[in-house]
This record gives structure tokens, C-alpha cells and sequence, in this order.
């Protein structure tokens, strides 16, 4: 299998000047750049710049995937919608860590497969699905940090005996974004849902156009101008959020009772697992059931057919034989097997077989056609 690497990178608050994109366009004389992405796929060869440097500069947001199953997500926020203690006490691990430049949080999600990864042809429109959530976090809604953390426990890399960070309300009715994510990073359902049963569900409340004129009314005038500001200077591509997780706040969960552990929604999960595990094999034994009594009833149906003029279907068979082409040879079989089936059911075996022994008799030197009656025992 020859080697595929992705990258895609996205400017989401800031668009890259002539000067920016042309730094990257040494880097990559191929590569698809716009004043907000960076775009390019090696089939031999690699990007010849570390990824973490350029979302430090650059952009909001990276894409990579590797047909050896290594798939990664890179977000940049501004500080001031997260604080870097914040992600850094859900990335905990190799699989999901952060860290902060002087204006920014960047976090990093990865997800390995030693099978490696099939599911590389539509790439270009998976980091579009993911994006949003990143506003979403921007907004106070903490599902994506508490699954960064949920990915750490899946690939073992917390002691079983660390407690779980504040469950958030809505863990288990993700959004499209971050149901995108989780299925980018290959987060176990069974984990997930573990997760979830001690998650509230999330109360939606979209604020009336009244209720944010009065808010904006009390805001401080020094605020407001430097809101202003930012406008025209071109730097608020994250003001929006900024202001929305002003107006609502970051809800801090309180733990609903004893506090799970990394161990806890471990076993759990493969208790799910291994129920729906059961259930699968349940429900194929039940179709297996369903299909035997079908081909049963059908057989039968057959046989009733067969039982009105046996003598007729003695003569089919030979009639299919004498074409001496195989696939008649095999319809003959069915037909004689049927008849075997109804000497049994009738309690005329004896005479099935005699009818049976003068018929290979008959046909001895037809190899291909004796060999079909062995296999199928029509003796």
C-alpha cells in the first residue's frame, strides 16, 4: 500500500495577507492556498514545515489524516474564550493535550489505527463538518474538551483510579459538529454513552433580540468602544462568541453524585459493548431461525406439489439430464432431492432408491452428473 498524507489548514478570524500566503507558498509549490486555507495531500514526500508552528501563525484550524490510521485535529482559540487552565485539564494525555502562545489556546486531538485507514477519499469535506465546534467552545459549551478527555481514557492513557472533569449537559445528543469529531477520532460509542448517562440534557435558549439590546445597553461605554475598534481593525472574527459567552457564561456541571473515574466509564462500556454484543448475536440467531423455517415451509410446499404426480417429476428429471448441460444437471439434483425428501416424508424410501440406482444405471458414463448425485447422497 503506497503512503497518503492530508493536510488542510484554515484561517477562520483572520484572513492571511499576500505576505502570509506567499511565505506558505514556498513551503508548497502545489499546494491550494486562498487568503483562509492551506490545502495539499503527499503521496511521496511530506510537508516540509511543522503543522503546530504554522497554527501558532497562521491558522484556526488543521486537518491531517494518513492511510496508516493516524488522524489528528488542531484548534486555535483566543484566550479569551478559553483559559489555558481550562484545556489543559481535559488534555491529559498524548491523545489530547494543548498549549498557549501570548494570545491564543491551541488544542490537539489525535487518533491512531495500527490497521490503518481506508476512509481517505472524501477528506476534503471532513474538517468542514468539525469547524463549527470550535465556535461552539468559543461560546461556553464544553462537550468538545470533555471529549478530548473521554479520548485520553479510551486509548488508556489516565491510571483507572482519575476522576472525570464536570460532565456538560448534552453529551448525549451531540451536535452535527461534534458527533463529526468524535467519528473523526474514532470515539467508542459504548464510552460515550457511559459518558453520558450521568449528562443533563442541554437547554437551548436562543436570547430575544430585546433581551440583547438591554444587555448591550448596560454594557460599559469602554467596552463597547473597543469593540468598535476591533471591527475596524479587522480583528473580530471571534467577538461574536466572545460576547454570546458573556451574555450566557460558562456553566460549571456539578458532579451528580459520587464522582465516576476514568476505570468506572472503562468497565461500563464494555458491559454496553458486551450487551449489544448479546443482542447482535440474538438477533442472527433469530433471523437464522426465521430464514430456516421459511426455506422449511417452502420445501414442504414443494414436496405437496410433488406428491400430486410424482411420476411427472421422475420424468422432469430425465428430461433435464438428457440436455447434458450442467446447470441442468444441477436443476435435475434439486428436483431429485426434492423427491428424496418427499420418499422420506411419505415413507417410500425403498422405492425412491430403486428408482434412484436405475437411473445412475442409466447414466453411468455421465461422470460430471454421478458426481453431482454423490455429492448431494441421492442413493
Amino acid at each position: 500500500m503506497s503512503e497518503y498524507q492530508y493536510y488542510e489548514f484554515v484561517a477562520l478570524d483572520q484572513a492571511l495577507s499576500a505576505k502570509q500566503q506567499g511565505e506558505l507558498r514556498a513551503v508548497s509549490s502545489r499546494a491550494r492556498i486562498t487568503s483562509s486555507s492551506f490545502v495539499n495531500d503527499y503521496q511521496w514526500g511530506d510537508l516540509k514545515a511543522d503543522p503546530a508552528k504554522w497554527m501558532e501563525r497562521y491558522f484556526d484550524a488543521h486537518l491531517y489524516l494518513a492511510n496508516w490510521g493516524t488522524r489528528r485535529i488542531t484548534l486555535r482559540l483566543p484566550k479569551t474564550v478559553l483559559d489555558p487552565a481550562t484545556a489543559s485539564r481535559f488534555g491529559v494525555g498524548e491523545s489530547a493535550g494543548s498549549w498557549a502562545t501570548r494570545t491564543h489556546v491551541i488544542l490537539d486531538l489525535c487518533s491512531e489505527d495500527e490497521d490503518g485507514d481506508e476512509e481517505w477519499c472524501d477528506e476534503e469535506g471532513r474538517l468542514a463538518a468539525i469547524v463549527p465546534a470550535r465556535a461552539e467552545l468559543a461560546g461556553g459549551d464544553r462537550r468538545l474538551l470533555y471529549l478530548a478527555w473521554l479520548l485520553c481514557v479510551q486509548n488508556r492513557e489516565l491510571d483507572d483510579d482519575v476522576p472525570e472533569p464536570p460532565v456538560p449537559a448534552g453529551l448525549a445528543k451531540l451536535s452535527g459538529p461534534l458527533q463529526a469529531l468524535a467519528d473523526f477520532l474514532r470515539l467508542d460509542p459504548d464510552l460515550l454513552d457511559a459518558a453520558a448517562a450521568a449528562s443533563r440534557p442541554l437547554v437551548e435558549k436562543n436570547p430575544s433580540a430585546a433581551e440583547l439590546r438591554r444587555w448591550v445597553t448596560d454594557l460599559p461605554v469602554a467596552d463597547k468602544d473597543e469593540m468598535l475598534l476591533r471591527v475596524l481593525r479587522d480583528d473580530a472574527g471571534s467577538l461574536r462568541s466572545e460576547l454570546l459567552r458573556t451574555f450566557r457564561g460558562v456553566t460549571e456541571e456539578p458532579p451528580a453524585g459520587e464522582r465516576r473515574t476514568a476505570g468506572d466509564l472503562l468497565a461500563v462500556a464494555e458491559e454496553r459493548w458486551a450487551a449489544r454484543q448479546q443482542q447482535k448475536r440474538e438477533r442472527e440467531a433469530a433471523e437464522r431461525q426465521r430464514r430456516e423455517e421459511a426455506a422449511a415451509a417452502a420445501r414442504e410446499q414443494r414436496l405437496d406439489e410433488l406428491a400430486r404426480n410424482p411420476v411427472r417429476a421422475w420424468d422432469q428429471a430425465d428430461e433435464l439430464i438428457a440436455t447434458k448441460r450442467p446447470k441442468d444437471y444441477d436443476a435435475a439434483v434439486t428436483l431429485l432431492s426434492d423427491l428424496q425428501a418427499l420418499a422420506v416424508r411419505e415413507g417410500e424410501i425403498f422405492e425412491f432408491a430403486e428408482q434412484m440406482m436405475r437411473l445412475r444405471e442409466r447414466h453411468a458414463r455421465k461422470p460430471s452428473l454421478i458426481d453431482r448425485f454423490d455429492r448431494a447422497r441421492l442413493d
